[in-house]
C-alpha cells in the first residue's frame, strides 16, 4: 500500500515536470530590489509609528504610580559649600536632619514636628526661647541636645 502511494505521487510529480513550459513576462531586475527596499521601509515606518502610539497609550491610560502617598515635605535647607548640603525634611510627624553631598545622603537626627504646636494630649506649648547660635553646627549641637534631654 505505502509503494502504491509513493508511486502515484512520483506520477502526478512526472507529469507536471513534462508539462509545456509556460511563457513568462520579461521582469526587470532593478525593481524588484527598489520595491523590496521600499516595502522594507515602509514595515519600518509602520512597526515604529505602532510602537510610538502603544507608548502614548500606556502613558495616557496606563497604571498610574503612586509616588506622593507618603507626606514628605521640606522644612528647610542650608548649604554649606559648592555641594554640600542640610536639610530638615518632615516625614508624618518627624523631621529628619540630612546632610547631602554628591553621591552620599545621611540621616543625622531626627526629631518630632516642631512646626505644629501640639502635643500628644491636645495642649499647645511654646518652643523655648533659645539665643541664636553663632553658627549652623552651633544650632544643630543644641537641637540634638534639646531633643535628647526630652
Amino acid at each position: 500500500m505505502l509503494k502504491r502511494t509513493g508511486g502515484l505521487a512520483l506520477a502526478a510529480f512526472a507529469s507536471v515536470a513534462t508539462a509545456a513550459p509556460v511563457p513568462t513576462a520579461a521582469v526587470n531586475t532593478a525593481s524588484p530590489a527598489a520595491g523590496s527596499l521600499l516595502q522594507t521601509i515602509f514595515a519600518l515606518t509602520v512597526v515604529l509609528a505602532l510602537l510610538g502610539a502603544l507608548a502614548w497609550f500606556m502613558k495616557r491610560f496606563g497604571p498610574k504610580s503612586h509616588v506622593g502617598t507618603v507626606p514628605v515635605r521640606l522644612v528647610g535647607a542650608l548649604s554649606l559649600g559648592g555641594r554640600e548640603r542640610i536639610m530638615v525634611v518632615e516625614v508624618g510627624n518627624q523631621w529628619i536632619v540630612v546632610g547631602a553631598s554628591p553621591g552620599r545622603v545621611n540621616a543625622l537626627a531626627t526629631m518630632p514636628a516642631q512646626g505644629a504646636g501640639d502635643t500628644a494630649d491636645g495642649a499647645s506649648t511654646l518652643a523655648e526661647h533659645q539665643p541664636p547660635a553663632a553658627s549652623f553646627g552651633d544650632w544643630l549641637k543644641q537641637t540634638i541636645d534639646k531633643r535628647n534631654a526630652k
